[in-house]
């Protein structure tokens, strides 16, 4: 099989051509169709996290390995199975969950196996998606997306699931009635536009520093896109909601600049999810913390249970393709430099013929 994978950390991927694997147990083996390229790679590929005040969160010591094939947004077809995965068959398309842990503790027997802490999530500790075939240990992993279209289906198992996730901990009746604030309009803010209007939200009002990006979030209906780096971008948010008070902010990008300023305008009683992995560290007041009654809460990706929730909402046709550029598998290592250097719209998904 053909796959390409992070050899060192902060270098070009390579190809490399190891042996298809023969699945065994409740293994199942997919033929890759299409494989999203996802912000969280880059950190992958850069071998770890800025915890800011000088601490980096290592990778490599968080049990990934190298060489690594990233992906974790991932649709294909099965080619074959082990004998102990009861109903597959060859052929049909499928999107992969990839957030897996490890089977056996309360947290993944609870049916949170993202917030295990032995995980096994494909294309982060086990090969993923930039491939040409990818191995799933097991059936329940797999999602029926029957003629879908899998280059625009492939993102939902990460940029789609991690919104839904998001909203949902805002819950409905404050997204229905109150606008909701989103820092970040790349893929994830724009899926995030997307899922408010398919979920019968008020909307979102976009924050980025990118005029471009500002613009493809007016055009997929925000209410408003905010330049974040303006002086008084505060106010002009707070006006963007017609003067009332915010009530709830997903914070895509996940910096010092972006958390300290949903601080800033939030109500009490509030809620600040923070999904993006940019880094660094807040200053926050904490006597605030109380006196406001905020909320600030963590999102990682979402559970198997909200993801097929999504693509039950997705099969309704309430959630508009999203829009995404596809690229052969062999330019994988071109698109995440792309990708890097914050030159896509959207979402870009690899594509294997």
């Amino acid at each position: 099989m053909k796959c390409y994978c992070v050899v060192n950390f902060r270098e070009p991927l390579q190809e490399m051509d190891p042996p298809t694997p023969a699945p065994q147990g409740t293994q199942v083996l997919l033929k890759v169709r299409a494989a999203g390229v996802c912000h969280s790679d880059i950190h992958l590929w850069e071998g770890g996290y800025d915890l800011g005040q000088g601490r980096t969160l290592s990778l490599k010591e968080r049990g990934v390995s190298l060489p690594l094939t990233m992906g974790h947004e991932t649709v294909g077809s099965i080619v074959s199975a082990g004998p102990d995965a009861q109903g597959v068959a060859p052929g049909g398309n499928y999107l992969v969950y990839p957030w897996i842990g490890c089977g056996a503790c309360p947290t993944c027997l609870a049916g949170q196996e993202n917030h295990c802490t032995a995980p096994a999530c494909l294309g982060v500790h086990r090969a993923g998606g930039y491939a040409d075939h990818i191995l799933v240990p097991h059936p329940r992993y797999l999602i029926d997306i029957g003629d879908l279209d899998p280059a625009q289906i492939a993102p939902y198992a990460c940029s789609g699931l991690t919104t839904y996730s998001a909203l949902k901990k805002i819950g409905v009746e404050v997204y229905r009635d109150h606008p909701v604030v989103i820092f970040g309009a790349g893929g994830l803010g724009l899926m995030s536009l997307t899922l408010i209007k398919a979920l019968g939200g008020k909307g979102g009002i976009v924050v980025d520093i990118d005029p471009a990006k500002r613009q493809a979030a007016l055009d997929a209906g925000a209410l408003a896109a905010i330049d974040g780096a303006a002086p008084d971008a505060a106010q002009q948010i707070l006006k963007a909601a017609g003067g009332k008070s915010l009530q709830a902010a997903i914070d895509l990008v996940g910096a010092p600049a972006t958390t300290s300023l949903a601080f800033d305008f939030l109500t009490k009683g509030g809620k600040l999810i923070i999904v993006g992995l940019f880094g660094g560290a807040s200053s926050w007041p904490i006597a605030l913390i109380p006196m406001k009654a905020l909320s600030i809460i963590g999102s990682y990706v979402g559970n198997l249970a909200e993801l097929r929730e999504l693509m039950t909402l997705v099969r309704t046709g309430k959630v508009p393709p999203m829009p995404v550029h596809r690229h052969p598998l062999q330019d994988a290592d071109a698109v995440l430099a792309s990708l890097r250097a914050g030159k896509v719209v959207g979402r870009a998904v690899l594509t294997v013929e």
